[in-house]
């Protein structure tokens, strides 16, 4: 069982516990237990089988979660979580992804209706039985409702990273001799922010063996279908599908394009080849009248010979790259490697779970010239948000910080909640005392589009405020978008200097390509930022970066590919 798997049983068994009203202390444990495991570099229950070796020796295991990793290595399951399912059924915690309902709310619905799946959710809002209950009402029977919709409409899609996380290990487990190229495709390469599945190509002389070691790998929970070019299995307890295909060495960049994607991109293409009369397919561009081939190898000997320069996957969506890269005028996106820093992350002086110096240090290893610490202000105070007072000392400690002996320049900085009225939640004198000041909104999130608008221009006038974080509140898969006027907000930060996060935390990837393309026409600056909570959640930035070429930006339109002299420079007027 892999390590993503063991955490995913004790946040399970978290979640149904946090359901049932039991004890925060034993909640937080598997919660943290969860955390270290899914972040750790070995599979935690290999280290079991080591006489040699203790699991308690890895940092937040103890020895009562010793022996409840002990029994998932027997049984595949632990005692409290099988008492836990004997008290609620697992749908119940389906619930748990309804916008609008806590714990507290599923405990007394389970109750009083004895109703535990989204269907009987959605039948109860619709009878309007849920506003008979205590603190509930037509509004949230609405609300509810309206999350139902959102959740059926993305159930059976993956979060980037974890079809990325799935994409590796399938890679890992094909590679050998004989196989000269694997990739994956599909809209995973392209860089959607979910995928419905897997798609790899595997390319050599043993490729169709590889299909036989990916239908007998332990990780097949079901195999869907195998044949002489392609097999697909479900992968793993979450169950996304992956489709391997076998393809000849000579047809492989011809099938790496077609199962790229998009489809609209790729009926434009096809649309293209056949006014120069050729046709193009998975096996390769062809002439039309004596069906000899002119090109298949690679994707750029493609592009080439229907006279167009190469077109980055992230950018295939028919959204105007074909005609730009007829005339030479695509852009040069953004890599991940011009990236210089990462100005929005988080310590355990908040909800982190690192200190100062161990970003710092994380973040230099990865060869980063600076970072800005930017914990949370105190409206988070599920956060342990910082007041004023907590500000001023921390902008003081940083600025007596010995960033020579860190390797690595840090900025004092704060994610400022953006109060219903467009105000700060901090004072002025001691945001002044910041380097970094990322303005936030954390609450009030169904506001009307004519006041959400407001609140964010009103936020934008404060002169402290350098970067506006996650500009549109998403969480992928869980919560939609606040809705405003993105285009006058947009329009307004490029004028007064304020830049746009792309937000590179997996759940959120906010803002997307559309959105960024737009901020651009309007002149907008931007910064890639992975609102890490972990030393780990660094390694994001390939997500947000992504996302960034998705919208079409080159290095000059991110603040954080700059040195870092000339960022500080650009932090209130950007700097070429």
């Amino acid at each position: 069982m892999e390590n993503i798997e063991v955490a995913r049983l004790l946040d399970q068994t978290a979640d149904l516990m946090e359901i049932a009203g039991e004890d925060g202390f034993r909640i937080r444990s598997y919660r943290n237990a969860k955390a270290v495991i899914e972040g750790y570099p070995e599979r935690v229950l290999d280290i079991l089988k080591d006489p040699a070796r203790k699991v308690t020796d890895i940092a937040g295991i103890g020895k009562g979660l010793a022996s409840v990793l002990e029994e998932i290595a027997q049984r595949g399951s632990f005692e409290r979580r099988d008492e836990m399912l004997h008290k609620y059924p697992p749908t119940a915690l389906e619930l748990l992804k309804i916008q609008g309902l806590g714990p507290k709310s599923i405990r007394t619905i389970y109750e009083t209706f004895r109703v535990s799946t989204i269907d009987g959710l959605e039948r109860l809002c619709q009878e309007g039985k849920l506003r008979e209950l205590p603190r509930m009402g037509e509004k949230l029977e609405q609300k509810v409702l309206r999350s139902i919709g959102q959740y059926r409409r993305s159930s059976g899609r993956f979060l980037l990273s974890f079809a990325d996380a799935i994409a590796q290990e399938m890679v890992a487990l094909l590679a050998q001799d004989g196989v000269e190229s694997i990739t994956p495709a599909g809209s995973l390469r392209r860089g959607k922010e979910t995928a419905g599945d897997v798609d790899i190509l595997v390319a050599g002389p043993r490729a169709v063996e590889a299909l036989d070691t990916f239908a007998k790998s332990p990780r097949v929970a079901e195999l869907l279908g195998k044949g002489e070019g392609k097999a697909s299995a479900r992968i793993g307890v979450e169950g996304i599908q992956v489709d391997v295909r076998a393809v000849p060495v000579e047809s492989y960049g011809a099938a790496m394009q077609y199962f790229t994607g998009s489809k609209e991109h790729n009926v434009a293409l096809r649309q293209r080849a056949m006014k120069l009369g050729l046709t193009l397919n998975e096996y390769g561009l062809f002439r039309l009248d004596n069906e000899q081939r002119v090109a298949g190898a690679t994707e750029e000997e493609i592009y080439k010979a229907l006279g167009l320069d190469f077109i980055p996957p992230e950018m295939r969506e028919n959204q105007g790259e074909l005609e730009a890269a007829a005339e030479g005028k695509l852009p040069h996106l953004v890599e991940l490697s011009d990236m210089r820093g990462d100005i929005h992350m988080h310590t355990t002086a908040t909800d982190g779970r690192a200190t100062l110096e161990e970003m710092a240090a994380s973040a230099r290893d990865m060869g980063y010239q600076y970072i800005a610490i930017t914990d949370h202000s105190k409206a988070l105070a599920m956060a342990n948000g910082l007041d004023e007072k907590r500000v001023v000392e921390f902008a003081h400690r940083v600025k007596e910080l010995d960033c020579k002996a860190l390797g690595i320049l840090v900025f004092s900085g704060l994610e400022c909640d953006i109060l219903r009225d467009g105000k700060m939640d901090i004072e002025q004198d001691a945001l002044a005392e910041l380097d970094v000041v990322i303005a936030s909104v954390h609450s009030y999130m169904n506001l009307e589009p004519q006041e959400m608008t407001d609140r964010l221009l009103a936020a934008m006038e404060n002169h402290t405020v350098k970067v506006i974080g996650h500009p549109t509140g998403r969480i992928l898969l869980h919560r939609d978008a606040y809705i405003y006027d993105f285009e006058r907000v947009a329009t307004d930060a490029a004028r007064r200097g304020v830049a746009l996060e792309i937000n590179a935390s997996p759940e959120r990837l906010d803002i997307h390509a559309a959105l960024i393309r737009l901020a651009k026409s309007r002149g907008c600056k931007f910064t890639i930022s992975t609102d890490a909570h972990h030393p780990k959640h660094l390694a994001n930035m390939r997500y947000g970066v992504k996302m960034a070429r998705r919208g079409w930006l080159e290095a000059g339109d991110i603040l954080n590919t700059l040195s870092a002299e000339k960022f500080q420079r650009s932090l209130r007027k950007f700097a070429s």
